[in-house]
């Protein structure tokens, strides 16, 4: 195989990439979900100034008078919980909240996985055998146990520096991602097992080009597939993740929101004398369709 050709032999799976997206793009279920999902973020993302800034803040300020329950109607579409905030807009600073702890968690998972997988893959050895036996342990581990360690190890001190609502949020994602990136290592670590035995990469290395080169320009643009799936899948999980354990007490602290906190205290208004079923239908749905 000549140089050229050599160089030119992964642009195969790049020059696909604009049909797959014509294709994904042309699926109603894709066009249906999509728009879903779109809708909700822009609709959580945009109406951050009205949630939590000025005098309209009924989302995020917690010292209001008003101690009454309100259900859906015409004085709120979603009802309001017992100081008086509104439900929509928890739900939608909740969706904000969520949607962004799922997104940075799966981008930690995502470039930490794709680097252990691909140096680990490639290098093989006692290197690899050494990265993958530490993917097993980590496995073998309550994913619950590892972000409370986290929690507990980081979140005071950067409480100290940042503050403790923004500690908690970064300690969060960072504790969600540093967990969730094992299943993209194993996959990424097969893919490269199989392509580093291609003739293009085995003509990068007789040529003498770099580690690094054939990383960036050989074998990462043959991963993008594989690293989409998953990195799709890495989100929804992370939001899950975010919302069982806000759900338990141990995520997002009041008074910010999240969908799984607002179910949380949805779902101690639910009696035989007072059911406040608002408070706990709506972020469940949400989550749910989300």
């Amino acid at each position: 195989m000549t140089r050229a050709a050599m160089l030119t032999a992964p642009d195969v799976h790049l020059n696909e990439t604009p049909h797959i997206w014509r294709r994904a793009l042309e699926s109603r279920r894709v066009a249906f979900g999509g728009g879903i999902l779109l809708a909700i973020v822009l609709a959580s993302l945009l109406t951050l100034p009205w949630t939590m800034a000025g005098k309209s803040a009924i989302a995020y300020d917690y010292q209001r008078t008003e101690i009454s329950f309100y259900p859906p109607g015409p004085g709120g579409l979603m009802g309001s919980d017992m100081l008086g905030r509104s439900e929509l807009g928890r739900c939608l600073l909740g969706g904000a909240v969520s949607v962004g702890i799922g997104l940075a968690a799966a981008l930690i998972a995502t470039v930490v996985g794709v680097c252990v997988g691909l140096f680990s893959g490639y290098r093989g050895g006692w290197v690899d055998a050494l990265l993958m036996r530490g993917v097993d342990i980590l496995y073998g581990l309550p994913y619950i146990l590892l972000i409370l360690l986290f929690k507990i190890g980081f979140e005071d001190p950067l409480a100290k520096l940042i503050g403790a609502k923004a500690a908690n949020l970064i300690v969060l994602f960072l504790a969600i991602g540093s967990v969730s990136w094992l299943t993209m290592a194993r996959v990424i670590r097969g893919q490269v097992l199989s392509l580093r035995t291609l003739p293009f990469v085995e003509a990068a290395r007789a040529a003498g080009l770099r580690e690094r080169h054939i990383f960036l320009n050989h074998l990462l643009p043959n991963l993008v597939g594989p690293i989409t799936v998953y990195a799709s899948l890495v989100v929804p999980s992370a939001i899950l993740q975010e919302s069982f354990l806000s759900f338990l007490g141990v995520g997002i602290q009041p008074p910010v929101p999240s969908w799984g906190s607002l179910a949380s205290e949805g779902l101690k208004q639910l009696d035989h004398v007072n059911n406040r079923w608002w408070l706990l239908l709506f972020p469940c749905i949400l989550l749910a369709v989300t």
